[in-house]
């Protein structure tokens, strides 16, 4: 096969020659369907459901259907009922179907090609779960790839399917493991049209950071940094406080060259009077990651089991799912719903559920939004007593520290509260983090904490930070500003568009639906050195269309304004609602490509 081989999405060409490839496949030579007049096969899911195709040029080869669960019904219904099926009714199942290839091409790669398309297509949209039929004749083929069947036979006129699932963290560890070779060698003769990237992540889990790839890892080219606005991250947009300058500049040399105190003492005595807190709840971390997967490794067990908000930050189910291998289930938010936490809903759950962990983002990240305090102690005081509580503070300086639970957490056994100095402090690059937990929690966890765990430049800047509280006080009031501004020059530009604003230092962008896919916003806002974040592998609740926007200063949120409206230009062009960009000189003079 030539590299003029396309794996791309369905045109409304495609779409023709689809439904007479269908009707040609599964009415007149396998006798599925009755064959029609008209020569063409539709479905009730037609106009819904997403097609990919594989085609070198002119002459297509195969096609393979995706029905995503945010369409609420799949071709399955056709067949089993949800009781029979109860996977359909879990929210978050994909179904892939009717891959059909032309005949001549059946002995080549393109079946393979679609269905590797297909999985990466579920999973840059947030998909866990799999489910398919898949004829009887081909199960081999299926059974190689990961799929399990799930004991159900169809039979649909002369045709007999079994219906078959998988995970797709199993599925593409499958394909990227035992298949390597071979998708290598589809890499170099594939065309890949499609609005995610060819492979997933070297360890699965998918972070914002790409801006900095543009700046430059190899930091040969950290001159970029003044072009690029990385709003793909929650960075502060505000320096860290002046001490903290004047701590890190007193002597570098120094700071760089000389081992820290080896459990940062004075860094945990400097938190402990800030926050009010004894001394021997705290334990100190290079930033939050390190302290969940400290924590995790500790606690949890392949035969835990957990519950995560969804959506939700990644690094929790990345860590529980594919880190320790733990069941996870999730407690769905909803857009209908603004995104918050029904907490009868979810004591219900965590009540009937037998949960070794809960995990809260509070503030939420990715959806912004905030649970009381009070409903939250609530929550945890009805909750089973073997139940243990993971809540992430990050992001509560944007709302007011008077909501922590860390009071709680330092005498329930049950509570934890983790805070990352980073995102509220402007110290990302430092890594600084802290957890509050009961003496006995504490006391485990710093026994697994390495010595010198927090560089002795990281441990000066988080001091200087906890001793300047109305410096940030004023920032995060000021985020709020920044954040309004941002939200309304990007509502301007178009109102078919959501813009979801939330609590804390970002706000997210939701497209329509016969919009541009959220992965193509970002790539086209790239062009213009603006970075912004897909939240699409978060979870099938943004259902491929929700971009995040970290808050930064006035002239870098003129920047992302300017992007957004070139893009939309470009992506949309015949929207009567879209205002004909007018780019600021000032906001893309340099920086447009």
């Amino acid at each position: 096969m030539s590299r003029e081989v396309q794996i791309r999405a369905a045109d409304a060409e495609d779409l023709v020659w689809i439904h007479e490839l269908r009707h040609r496949v599964y009415a007149q030579e396998l006798g599925q369907h009755a064959p029609r007049p008209e020569g063409r096969l539709h479905d009730a899911l037609d106009g819904d459901n997403v097609y990919l195709v594989a085609a070198r040029g002119p002459v297509r080869m195969g096609f393979v259907s995706l029905t995503p669960p945010w369409l609420g019904r799949y071709g399955l219904d056709k067949y089993l009922t949800r009781d029979e099926l109860p996977l359909l009714s879990e929210g978050g199942a994909f179904e892939v179907r009717i891959l059909t290839v032309e005949p001549r091409w059946r002995s080549t790669t393109v079946a393979p090609l679609l269905m590797y398309a297909a999985l990466r297509w579920i999973s840059s949209r947030g998909g866990r779960t799999v489910v398919a039929m898949g004829r009887t004749e081909l199960l081999t083929m299926y059974l190689a790839v990961g799929l399990k069947p799930l004991g159900h036979t169809v039979h649909s006129g002369a045709v007999t399917f079994e219906v078959l699932t998988g995970e797709v963290a199993g599925l593409t560890q499958v394909a990227t493991a035992r298949f390597r070779t071979a998708l290598e060698r589809f890499r170099s003769v594939v065309d890949w049209q499609l609005d995610m990237e060819w492979a997933p992540g070297p360890d699965g889990c998918e972070h914002g950071g790409a801006s900095f790839t543009a700046i430059g890892k190899d930091f040969r080219t950290l001159h970029r940094r003044h072009e690029v606005v990385a709003a793909d991250v929650l960075d502060a947009w505000f320096p860290p406080a002046p001490g903290v300058r004047e701590a890190l500049a007193e002597d570098p040399a120094w700071s760089t060259r000389t081992s820290p105190p080896t459990g940062a003492e004075g860094l945990l005595s400097e938190l402990a009077e800030a926050r009010a807190l004894p001394v021997e709840t705290l334990v100190a971390g290079a930033g939050s990651s390190d302290l969940i997967f400290r924590a995790f490794g500790r606690w949890l067990t392949p035969e835990s089991r957990v519950l995560l908000l969804d959506p939700g930050y990644g690094e929790y189910a990345h860590v529980t799912e594919r880190v320790i291998g733990c069941r996870v289930d999730r407690f769905r938010l909803h857009r209908k719903d603004g995104w918050r936490i029904d907490v009868s809903r979810l004591a219900s759950v965590v009540g009937a559920g037998q949960y070794d962990l809960v995990v809260v983002v509070n503030p939420n990240n990715p959806t912004g939004r905030h649970a009381p305090a009070a409903e939250l102690r609530t929550l945890i005081e009805a909750a089973p007593a073997g139940t243990r509580w993971w809540i992430d503070e990050a992001y509560l300086g944007y709302v007011d520290l008077a909501e922590s639970l860390a009071p709680l957490a330092a005498v329930d056994p049950r509570v934890v509260v983790c805070t990352s100095l980073s995102k509220m402090y402007a110290l990302s690059g430092a890594r600084a983090a802290y957890l509050v937990a009961e003496p006995a929690t504490a006391a485990l966890l710093r026994r697994w904490t390495p010595p010198w765990a927090v560089g002795l430049p990281a441990q000066l800047a988080a001091v200087a930070t906890l001793r300047d509280p109305a410096y940030y006080r004023s920032c995060w009031l000021r985020t709020h500003a920044l954040r309004r501004q941002l939200a309304t020059g990007l509502a301007q530009v178009d109102d078919t568009v959501v813009i979801e604003e939330g609590v804390a230092n970002f706000l997210n962008i939701t497209l329509p639906y016969d919009g541009p896919s959220a992965a193509r916003l970002v790539r086209e806002c790239r062009r213009h050195d603006v970075y912004l974040r897909d939240l699409s592998p978060l979870s099938p609740q943004y259902e491929g269309r929700t971009v995040r926007v970290a808050v930064r200063d006035t002239a870098e949120n003129a920047r992302i304004v300017a992007a957004y409206e070139a893009a939309l230009a470009t992506l949309l062009p015949s929207s009567p609602s879209r205002r004909t960009p007018k780019l600021p000189a000032a906001a893309v003079a340099g920086y447009a490509r």
